[in-house]
């Protein structure tokens, strides 16, 4: 009886150490990296809450490439992406990217497929309160009256790294890309602002800042402020897990 015992503890613990490792993996990579092209091109990927996002675009030349995300998985030295949307290609949606991890140091990422080598370094590692992978879940009409969004394939995400952002709106269904944008942010005192490097949908925007004011209510997270459009919005998100 007691040999049982202690080999259902045992059994426990390997089960508990497991999590906890896996934890820590995917916690190696929580933040922001950015990988260097030879053509001005950068990319700047983000990870939070078990998700990615990443976005491609000449920061000098206001130009979007590509962007992409979904969820990703690591175990040991596999490395897996479960695309949820890509730009450069949405027949990829619904597929997964399986990779080899070399190196996973505090600033270095190496991931090695079939297709090549690709190098990151981290720049960024820090959090925040908004730090994680939001949902929109409510927004405010023209009365100023908030109508829920109900779940489905059509959503809006944005992901948090410490000092970095982006937002992707997509139908994992239909394998559509509606938009995405992305840059640093900052939030204190109740005042959150986006610097903007990267917007899909108009490269005018590029170089602009919003202000809003925003509160974290338990798992929700309300701001309030001008669009890029200069409209009043007023948005509840919600965290994404």
């Amino acid at each position: 009886m007691c040999i049982i015992k202690y080999l259902i503890l045992l059994l426990s613990f390997i089960c508990f150490s497991f999590q906890v490792i896996q934890e820590e993996q995917q916690d190696g990579l929580a933040g922001a990296w950015r990988q260097k092209h030879d053509n001005n091109e950068e990319t700047v990927k983000i990870y939070a809450d078990g998700y990615f996002m990443f976005a491609r675009f000449d920061k000098a030349g206001k130009r979007f490439v590509a962007a992409g995300g979904g969820t990703y998985s690591l175990q040991g030295k596999e490395y897996r992406e479960n695309i949820e949307f890509f730009t450069a290609d949405s027949t990829q949606v619904g597929q997964a990217w399986s990779y080899k991890v070399s190196a996973l140091k505090e600033k270095k990422l190496v991931l090695e497929a079939k297709k090549g080598k690709e190098n990151w370094e981290r720049i960024d590692g820090s959090q925040t309160v908004l730090t994680g992978n939001w949902r929109i879940t409510a927004r405010a009409n023209a009365n100023g009256e908030m109508n829920p969004i109900q779940r489905s394939p059509r959503k809006t995400l944005k992901i948090l790294s410490g000092t970095r952002f982006q937002w992707a709106a997509i139908n994992t269904e239909t394998k559509q890309f509606f938009g995405t944008g992305g840059g640093t942010y900052t939030a204190k005192d109740g005042k959150y602002t986006e610097n903007i490097e990267v917007f899909s949908r108009d490269n005018s925007r590029v170089g602009a800042s919003l202000a809003f004011d925003y509160e974290v209510q338990g798992n929700d997270w309300v701001h309030s402020g001008l669009s890029s459009k200069g409209d009043k919005i007023k948005e509840v998100w919600s965290r994404e897990k």
